[in-house]
């Protein structure tokens, strides 16, 4: 089977929407022309309110407003999407719901976070964090988490075009299935929590795989979405490390090649893959890695 088949939802790097041909010179002075990401505002609305307004490439814009409203607690599970309306023209997304939601007290408990372009959450996420019980049933294998890592590094994508993106995965067993991308980690995170809302899709079984840090804020959303397992091939933070050992969520980073580190959650590892078997990761890749 052609592996990029098995993408639900996967980049575009040829849309001509979400890169721009600039000139420039290189390090010996040499003209050259070169592609970057391009990134736009786009301002949610909630049943008239707005809410925010975010920088993001612009793909997927349903996606990620229900997914950032749902990772805010703004909606919950049983409140009625009645109509998502996105606007080109505007830039804008509007959310219509069933019932009046509980969004002003939200705001009001707004904090910002470490994330890239101030992602934010809300003072009564950790309730929800604390609440939550993750599958115990669900287990990562180290043959399946090195052909997930083939894949994904594989796949076409902004990042290998143009670089200063983060993507994310949504996994199970060996086969990634939702791959987004965008300039903010939380931005693509709440991608995937929105295609997961709107399609009644469990987490509970799922691998969750990211370009970006292991901070405080993945961790939280991870546990949000229900997801057992999350991979990066970046780094963690100590907030991190502490909520997932709290959570009992696996935790895995440095995933490059044959290498990966795990610091929370390490039963659900299986080591079933010959090292011999696996390729490294090319040194350029391994370069980019470090952001």
């Amino acid at each position: 089977m052609d592996d990029q088949a098995e993408f639900i939802v996967k980049p575009d790097p040829d849309d001509p929407r979400l890169t721009r041909r600039v000139e420039g010179i290189d390090q010996d002075g040499t003209p050259i022309t070169t592609s970057v990401t391009v990134e736009r505002p786009l301002t949610l609305f909630l049943n008239g309110r707005e809410i925010v307004t975010m920088m993001t490439i612009g793909d997927y814009p349903e996606y990620l407003a229900v997914g950032y409203l749902v990772n805010q607690n703004m909606l919950l599970d049983d409140d009625e999407i009645t109509a998502v309306e996105y606007d080109p023209d505007i830039d804008v997304v509007v959310v219509r719901t069933a019932r009046q939601t509980n969004f002003e007290d939200k705001l009001k408990k707004k904090t910002l976070t470490s994330g890239c372009a101030q992602g934010t959450v809300f003072g009564d996420v950790m309730e929800k964090f604390e609440s939550v019980t993750l599958s115990d049933d669900v287990r990562l294998r180290t043959s399946d988490l090195y052909a997930l890592v083939k894949k994904i590094n594989t796949a076409p994508s902004l990042y290998l075009g143009a670089g200063a993106i983060h993507g994310c995965v949504l996994c199970r067993g060996d086969r990634p299935l939702l791959y987004v991308e965008d300039v903010g980690r939380h931005n693509a995170v709440d991608k995937i929590a929105g295609y997961m809302y709107l399609n009644h899709m469990s987490g509970e079984d799922k691998v969750f795989y990211t370009t970006g840090r292991l901070t405080s804020e993945m961790v939280l959303k991870t546990v949000q979405m229900g997801i057992p397992i999350l991979v990066s091939r970046s780094g963690f933070t100590a907030w991190g490390v502490e909520l997932a050992r709290k959570a009992g969520l696996t935790l895995v980073g440095r995933a490059r090649g044959r290498r990966f580190i795990a610091l929370a959650g390490e039963h659900r590892i299986v080591f079933d893959a010959d090292h011999a078997q696996v390729e490294d990761e090319p040194e350029h890749m391994q370069r980019k890695g470090a952001r």
